[in-house]
């Protein structure tokens, strides 16, 4: 999963929503350090939405305007689950090997 999908994941496990509102969760949870180009943001739900992992329905937004929105499914919280878990193991030794590099004073 590419970290703009995990980041797409997490912001549907909050609610449903639709893409522009995703682009703008992300950058909302990440604190702007992770921006999804749209150009990126809908190629990648349409990835998402034919491996199951979110489904789509057309509906109104807030504005008044007709909008696809997103939600995440059973497969897609399996999903978001397991990369959860692998992005802390693997960020964890990632850690632990900078923290040995800069108590040995290599860096």
């Amino acid at each position: 999963m590419t970290t703009a999908a995990l980041g797409c994941t997490v912001a549907l496990s909050l609610e449903p929503m639709h893409g522009w509102g995703i682009g703008q969760r992300i950058d909302q949870l990440s604190k702007d350090v992770f921006r999804v180009p749209q150009g990126s943001l809908y190629p990648g739900l349409q990835r998402m939405l034919r491996k199951g992992w979110i489904r789509a329905e057309w509906r109104t937004s807030a504005h008044n305007r007709r909008a696809r929105y997103y939600r995440l499914t059973r497969a897609g919280r399996r999903q978001l689950e397991t990369e959860a878990s692998d992005w802390r193991r693997a960020s964890e030794t990632i850690n632990a090997i900078l923290r040995f590099r800069l108590a040995d004073g290599d860096v």
